[in-house]
C-alpha cells in the first residue's frame, strides 16, 4: 500500500468527519440566549451558515426596513410621491431618541423622512411615514403585518415603525433574510435608501450606525438596530464579483461586535468557493423551520450593571471579533485575503459626500443649497444663543460668590472676635448683674472652698463708692452676650 493512497484516505475521512460534526452542529437548536447568525445568497436564497435562524428575537430598529419597504412600495405603486409633504405630528414629536427632533407641525417630504430613518434611525421620523402612509401607528403596523405574510415572514409581527420596546413585536433572522431579499428583489429602483454613507441638516452630518459601509469591500447596505432586551443587531449585504450576500446578525454584545462578526460571515462566504463541495446543504431560506420560543431577553447581559459604559446604538467599544480557524475549515470556508474585519474597523470610512436633508417641499439645485445654508444659519445662532446663556450663568454665579476681599474682611472680622475675647474675659454673672471687682483684688477662690450658704446668697448690689473704699469709681459694664459676639466693646 503506498503512502498516497492512505494519505489521502485519511484527508477525505478527517474532512467527512469535519463536515458531518458542522452538518450536525448546524441542524442542532442552540441554546436561545447566544446570538443568532444567518448566511445566505441574495439571488438563489440558498442557506450558508446558519446559527439560532430561526429563534424568535426582537428586531428593535431592523423594523425600520419592514417600514422602508410598506412606505416604498406604496410609492412604488403611486399611492404616495417620495415628494409628498407629510407633517410632524405631536405623537411622532413625543417618540424617544434616536430622533431628529422636530417640532410638531414641521412638513417635509417622504424621501427627506426615509433618509433621516434609514441613516440616523430616527424613530420619529418611522412615526411620521406611518401616519402618512397607513393614517396611524395602527393602521401602519397592520399593513406591516399583512405585508411580512404576504412574503413568507412567519414568525414576524409587529406593532409599531420604529422598533422601540414593545409586547409582540418580534422577528427571528430567517425572517430578515427574506425581508433583505424582498427589498433587493422588488424595489431595486429604491435600493438606495439602504446603503447611504451620511446624511446632512444643516452643519449636522450623522454617519450611518452600519460602519460596513465604506470600510468592508462591496458592503452596500442594510440596516442596524439595538435596544437592550435583543442586544445589537444587523442585517449587512456586500457584493463582489457579482455574487451578493446578506449576513444577519442578532443578539451580539456591542456594536462593535456585530459588525465584526457580520463581516466575518460575508468573508466565509465570498471565499467559500474552493471547498464549496464540502458545505452541507441547509436548503433555502424560507425552507429554514421555525422554532416555536419565547424570545430571549439580554438586557441583563447588555445593560446590566456589569458593563462598564451604557449601552447604545452608536457606541464604539474595544472588542476583538473570533478568530476560529478550524471552525472556518471545518465548515468548508475559506476566509478572504485582505484586512481581518477588526483591523476594518480601525481603518477611516472611504470618502463620501453626505446627502443633504431638510424640511419643507422638496428643492433641487440653487433652491436645495439656499436651504441647507439657511438651516445652517439657524443652527449658529441656537449655537450661540445657548453659549451666551451659559456664560451669563456663569457670570451670575461669579458675581454671587464672596470674592478674596469679602473672605480677607471675613476673617479679619473673626480674627478680632476671637483677640476681644481673650483680652476681656466676660464678667462672672449674679442675678444677671456683673459684680464690682477691686483693682487690688486677688484672684477668687476655687468654687469649691466657698460656702454653700454664701454661694446660694446673691451678691449685695454696691450702693455708693465710698461704700467700697478702692473700688473703680465707674459702674461694670454687663458681660457679653451672645448678641454682641464678634463686636468691640
Amino acid at each position: 500500500m503506498s503512502f498516497v493512497p492512505t494519505f489521502r484516505r485519511t484527508f477525505l475521512l478527517t474532512i467527512a468527519a469535519a463536515a458531518a460534526v458542522t452538518l450536525a452542529t448546524a441542524l442542532q437548536p442552540r441554546d436561545a440566549q447566544a446570538e443568532a447568525l444567518l448566511l445566505i445568497e441574495a439571488d438563489t436564497g440558498k442557506v450558508l451558515q446558519a446559527d439560532n435562524a430561526t429563534y424568535p428575537w426582537y428586531p428593535a430598529s431592523l423594523t425600520k426596513l419592514m417600514t422602508a419597504y410598506v412606505t416604498l412600495q406604496a410609492v412604488k405603486d403611486k399611492r404616495i410621491a417620495l415628494d409628498t409633504l407629510l407633517t410632524v405630528s405631536p405623537t411622532a414629536a413625543a417618540q424617544q431618541p434616536s430622533k431628529m427632533g422636530f417640532a410638531p407641525g414641521t412638513q417635509l417630504t417622504v424621501d427627506n423622512a426615509l433618509k433621516m430613518m434609514m441613516v440616523k434611525s430616527a424613530n420619529d421620523m418611522a412615526v411620521v411615514l406611518a401616519e402618512g402612509v397607513g393614517g396611524s401607528i395602527d393602521g401602519f403596523s397592520a399593513l406591516m403585518n399583512d405585508t411580512a405574510q404576504r412574503l413568507g415572514m412567519t414568525q414576524s409581527h409587529f406593532v409599531n415603525p420604529n422598533g422601540l420596546p414593545a409586547d409582540g413585536q418580534v422577528v427571528s433572522a430567517r425572517d430578515m433574510g427574506i425581508l433583505a431579499r424582498a427589498i433587493m428583489r422588488d424595489l431595486p429602483d429604491y435600493e438606495y435608501f439602504v446603503h447611504i454613507p451620511a446624511i446632512k441638516f444643516g452643519r449636522r452630518v450623522t454617519q450611518n450606525f452600519n460602519r460596513l459601509i465604506g470600510r468592508y469591500p462591496g458592503a452596500d447596505g442594510m440596516k442596524t438596530g439595538f435596544i437592550c432586551a435583543s442586544g445589537f443587531n444587523l442585517v449587512a449585504s456586500a457584493t463582489r464579483d457579482g455574487r451578493r450576500l446578506i449576513a444577519v446578525v442578532l443578539g451580539a454584545a456591542s456594536s462593535r461586535e456585530r459588525t465584526i462578526k457580520a463581516a466575518e460571515l460575508l468573508d466565509r462566504g465570498f471565499g467559500s468557493g474552493t471547498l464549496s463541495w464540502l458545505r452541507p446543504a441547509l436548503g433555502t431560506v424560507e425552507g429554514l423551520a421555525p422554532i416555536a420560543a419565547a424570545p430571549p431577553n439580554l438586557r441583563d447581559e447588555v445593560c446590566g450593571p456589569k458593563r462598564k459604559r451604557p449601552a447604545a446604538e452608536n457606541e464604539d467599544e474595544v472588542a476583538g471579533g473570533e478568530d476560529n480557524g478550524f471552525r472556518l475549515f471545518a465548515a468548508g470556508f475559506q476566509p478572504t485575503a485582505g484586512p481581518k474585519p477588526a483591523e476594518l474597523l480601525a481603518m477611516p470610512a472611504a470618502p463620501a459626500e453626505p446627502v443633504i436633508v431638510y424640511t419643507g417641499p422638496a428643492r433641487t439645485g440653487a433652491a436645495l443649497i439656499a436651504v441647507a445654508e439657511e438651516e445652517a444659519r439657524r443652527q449658529d445662532a441656537q449655537i450661540a444663543q445657548a453659549r451666551a446663556a451659559r456664560q451669563a450663568k456663569r457670570k451670575h454665579a461669579a458675581k454671587h460668590k464672596p470674592g478674596d476681599s469679602d473672605k480677607a474682611a471675613d476673617k479679619a472680622k473673626v480674627t478680632a472676635t476671637i483677640d476681644t475675647r481673650a483680652a476681656k474675659p466676660a464678667a462672672p454673672r449674679h442675678n444677671g448683674a456683673a459684680a464690682t471687682k477691686d483693682k487690688d483684688a486677688k484672684p477668687a477662690a476655687p468654687k469649691a472652698a466657698a460656702p454653700k450658704a454664701a454661694a446660694a446668697k446673691p451678691a449685695p448690689k454696691p450702693k455708693t463708692a465710698s461704700a467700697h473704699p478702692g473700688a473703680p469709681k465707674t459702674a461694670a459694664k454687663p458681660a457679653t452676650t451672645g448678641d454682641d459676639a464678634g463686636k468691640r466693646p
